[in-house]
């Protein structure tokens, strides 16, 4: 019988980071952000079936066979933790892993910025870590959960699906929740979580409206709400948070936003230049600036309050990655490929910077 487990050893002992699995084809793992080739043999709808028989907790078998995909982790002896989706393909099984280190990074680990401390640090708001899949959100929750764990006295609940780093209490008191194992679902968990004595809530994924009220519902009683979101930079992120709701509720939403959101980080993962992948990082703070133009429907001058206010902590990507470039950590080229603006991050790196954003900030 096809032996998962082994299967994932390897993958792990080549750092590979996810591991997919179908019927018909070899089986790949990526490797620095590149699909290879794990093994020299198509993968029968057999092998695939066993795979998911091993790996499947017997409380998602249910939904599995009902809804044809389950969301769930795996551990394994020897390589450790697996986030684990198993769905279907043309009527096909099918199997994606992602590895979950054991340590759980801290932001120097990560290379990630120091703002990104003094947001775990604050009282109160919503954060949001936002990108593509497969950008390090997760990873870079979690820096900021272990942060607040080796520094404050916290109650932290967190709801995930999966849970996928697993934090020791430190300093805080954590009770991570898994849907599906702990709850019926994140609207269940969600409902009664504020009578759980909170201090910090984790919600691993921003939904839709029912999750973004909780988190704002939190946010106005004094708690700290961090989460995650799909989008490609850090003002489309608050778009996506209006698109929860009909167009008629977006003003008021807005207003919401512009007085409980604490912070949006988005991330892009690069090349590193010595090997391995290294994050580029927007930051967004609701500064009194980004707030006024939240209020007033003004969305489109984000960027340009973005890339004004470095002293306040924040940065665009541009100037993320016209950082990891003079330091030595990526090239040029995977810098102008995943630049926002390639054509400004070439006249930065020839010495030329414009005070557009400025100008644009002056007209509001």
């Amino acid at each position: 019988m096809f032996d998962v487990d082994n299967l994932l050893r390897q993958a792990v002992e080549l750092r590979a980071s996810d591991i997919h699995l179908k019927a018909g084809q070899k089986p790949f793992m990526r490797q620095h952000s590149t699909l290879v080739e794990l093994g020299d043999t198509e993968m029968t709808p057999e092998d695939v079936y066993a795979a998911i028989d091993t790996v499947l907790p017997d409380y998602m078998k249910e939904a599995y066979a009902t809804q044809h995909e389950a969301d769930f982790s795996h551990t394994v002896e020897g390589a450790g933790r697996f986030r684990v989706n198993a769905f279907k393909s043309q009527g096909l099984p099918a199997l994606a892993f992602r590895h979950v280190k054991t340590k759980v990074p801290s932001f120097d680990d990560l290379n990630l910025p120091p703002a990104l401390a003094r947001i775990a640090g604050a009282q109160r708001g919503i954060v949001i870590i936002s990108g593509a899949t497969g950008s390090g959100k997760s990873t870079t929750l979690a820096a900021m959960l272990n942060y607040m764990n080796e520094t404050e006295r916290l109650r932290v609940i967190t709801i995930e699906d999966p849970i996928e780093y697993l934090f020791p209490d430190k300093q805080c008191i954590i009770s991570q929740r898994e849907v599906g194992l702990d709850t019926l679902s994140f609207q269940a968990a969600l409902k009664h979580i504020l009578r759980q004595d909170p201090d910090v809530i984790v919600i691993g994924e921003m939904r839709d409206q029912v999750t973004f009220r909780t988190a704002l519902a939190a946010a106005e009683t004094g708690h700290l709400v961090l989460t995650t979101l799909h989008s490609s930079t850090a003002a489309v992120a608050v778009h996506r948070l209006l698109e929860f709701f009909p167009a008629n509720e977006w003003d008021q939403v807005r207003l919401n936003i512009a007085s409980n959101l604490l912070s949006v980080v988005c991330q892009r993962l690069l090349k590193g230049s010595q090997g391995g992948v290294v994050p580029a990082v927007e930051i967004l703070i609701n500064t009194p600036t980004v707030r006024k133009l939240l209020e007033k429907n003004r969305m489109e001058i984000l960027p340009a309050a973005i890339e004004t206010g470095v002293d306040d902590g924040m940065q665009t990507f541009n100037q993320s990655i016209y950082n990891l470039i003079k330091a030595g950590m990526i090239s040029q080229e995977e810098g102008m490929t995943y630049a926002t603006n390639p054509q400004a991050l070439r006249m930065n790196l020839q010495g030329i910077f414009l005070d557009e954003s400025r100008r644009i900030l002056s007209t509001v």
